[in-house]
């Protein structure tokens, strides 16, 4: 397992601010959330990787700004609009590849859509698809505002499509009224990638340096389950003090992980 921080954690710092706050700590891994158009240009991709190989720090995943478009984009019945939602897409794969990142967040359609179950999945495999040329796999996460929060949803599509990606969130599937259990049960060993926060009285969404999150069984259960990704720390600015909550979160999960 590898541990690290997602550069949405220090949001709205500029993503290369983000990127060497990680780096001077010599975090080992990162998710890149790229948060506007002209972060998606080679050469910023190419100084933001040079910025985190100087720490030692492995992007893992990208993450893009457009997550809220995607219904509208991807999942509507117009089909020229998904054709050129790909293309659009496109430049965050090659992003991804650029960066050296194995994998692409990806929201989906929201929960409320009429539209059946199969069509989610063919557009899903679609993408996927255009993603797996730049040596990508795009990764479905839980997101509760979404058609995949729920656990149920989650099987079908790992029924539907047994090689595809899956992200675990945890603050995402708490606010879903999810069990992490239930879902890593129903997915095993396609969670290829995790989003990490404690939780405790003073939110759902917290560093490991505060709340009563069992980290100790959550990361039994992922190395029960054949899991050997990457567990970034995935906070809101709102949601911790300075940043050396972030560090030593990642210290923790290190150390606790160490002891299995």
């Amino acid at each position: 397992m590898k541990f690290g921080i997602s550069t949405s954690s220090f949001y709205p710092a500029l993503t290369e601010d983000a990127a060497d706050a990680i780096a001077r700590a010599r975090v080992p891994a990162a998710e890149v959330f790229l948060n506007a158009p002209s972060e998606l240009e080679e050469e910023y991709l190419r100084r933001l990787k040079e910025r985190l190989d100087a720490g030692g720090t492995e992007v893992l995943s990208v993450h893009p700004f457009t997550c809220a478009l995607e219904p509208l984009l991807l999942f509507s019945g117009y089909s020229r609009r998904f054709e050129d939602g790909v293309q659009y897409y496109r430049r965050f794969f090659r992003a991804a590849e650029l960066l050296g990142a194995r994998y692409f967040i990806f929201h989906g359609d929201r929960k409320n859509a009429a539209t059946p179950d199969s069509f989610y999945f063919e557009r899903f495999a679609a993408l996927d698809a255009a993603a797996r040329e730049y040596g990508v796999r795009v990764a479905q996460e839980n997101v509760a505002r979404c058609r995949a929060g729920s656990a149920a949803f989650l099987r079908e599509m790992k029924e539907t499509l047994p090689d595809a990606a899956f992200v675990l969130d945890l603050k995402q599937a708490r606010r879903a009224g999810e069990d992490w259990r239930e879902i890593l049960s129903a997915l095993g060993e396609n969670v290829r990638h995790i989003h990490l926060s404690g939780c405790g009285e003073e939110g759902d969404c917290l560093p490991l340096t505060r709340g009563n999150f069992e980290l100790r069984e959550f990361l039994t259960a992922l190395r029960a389950a054949g899991f050997d990704g990457g567990l970034m720390l995935e906070l809101y600015r709102e949601n911790y003090g300075g940043y050396e909550e972030l560090f030593e979160s990642v210290a923790i999960a290190e150390k606790v992980c160490a002891e299995l």
